[in-house]
């Protein structure tokens, strides 16, 4: 009688924890869809910044005779392209029908032979995002996109720049501010260890046949950052139009530089724990996301 107590005891124990743990499993699965915006724009933005850092890692392992080659064929791919006038598509169509990638645009300015050849800086905003060859579903996914058919974004003369990012993406930010820019805003593209700088001069909606504002003009150093419009209904593309200025003067200019402090052992070890954390948070973060995506993906809910 007593065995046959604890086993039904047990049995509703293991019922009950059963229970919970679906409950649990519910709720846990339901948390992660509802803040997969969040999370997922946090993992998007590490692995830009990631992208970035190794970018310069990249740049600056650069010899003056390989910085002076990147520099130079980009240059003369511009002035080519200058002559050929051969107009642009839309970045969101365009995609659809990128050309094979044996074309010579696709290794110019590729620096580490992932594809990126720059990124962008928009500080009204806080955007800063690599750069990436072409406007495929991949890259506009994780960044900007270049635009095949326009100047590579190393500046001169005979030269317009196209960089085109998603707005309103749920998970990631990308160029969801954009229409926050006004007449007289600054955005920057850092190439090769360089800056260029360009003013906003003129911000057009328009529709996604509608190119012509993206030609290249005889003699001015144009820039153009594209993404669609409204937001959430994409029938149109905004287009924020820099002409190039000198470099603002960066904070500090001209102040003698400290030398950068050691740490002592005990903030290294502080340093070390709060990486690890960091990376450990990180990881349980790009799981959630996982999880959200898989939910997502069953149910046919876009993200």
């Amino acid at each position: 009688m007593k065995k046959e107590k604890k086993k039904s005891s047990a049995k509703a124990i293991v019922q009950r924890v059963a229970v919970i743990a679906v409950f649990a499993l519910i709720a846990l699965i339901g948390l992660n869809v509802l803040f997969y915006p969040q999370l997922s724009d946090y993992i998007n933005s590490k692995n830009a910044s990631r992208a970035i850092s190794g970018y310069d890692r990249a740049v600056s392992s650069l010899n003056r005779a390989d910085y002076g080659a990147y520099l130079q064929a980009a240059r003369a791919y511009n002035a080519r392209l200058y002559k050929r006038n051969a107009g642009v598509r839309d970045a969101f169509s365009a995609a659809r029908n990128d050309p094979d990638r044996t074309d010579e645009y696709w290794s110019l300015l590729n620096v580490d032979n992932d594809g990126m050849m720059g990124y962008i800086e928009i500080d009204k905003i806080k955007v800063k995002l690599p750069i990436y060859h072409g406007t495929d579903d991949a890259v506009l996914a994780a960044g900007a996109g270049h635009l095949y058919g326009s100047s590579l974004p190393v500046g001169g003369a005979d030269t317009h720049a196209v960089v085109t990012a998603h707005t309103g993406l749920p998970s990631a930010e990308l160029f969801t501010g954009l229409d926050q820019l006004k007449t007289g805003d600054t955005f920057a593209f850092h190439v090769l260890g360089d800056t260029y700088t360009y003013r906003v001069d003129r911000i057009l909606t328009v529709l996604p046949d509608q190119v012509d504002a993206l030609r290249i003009a005889p003699g001015r150093d144009y820039a153009t950052l594209v993404t669609c419009t409204p937001y959430g209904i994409n029938t149109h593309r905004l287009l924020v139009r820099g002409t190039r200025i000198p470099n603002p003067a960066a904070p500090g200019a001209g102040n003698v530089q400290k030398a950068p402090q050691k740490l002592n052992w005990f903030q290294q070890i502080l340093r070390n724990i709060f990486l690890a954390f960091a990376g450990a948070f990180e990881a349980v973060v790009t799981f959630f996301v996982k999880i959200a995506r898989w939910v997502m993906d069953l149910f046919h809910i876009a993200y």
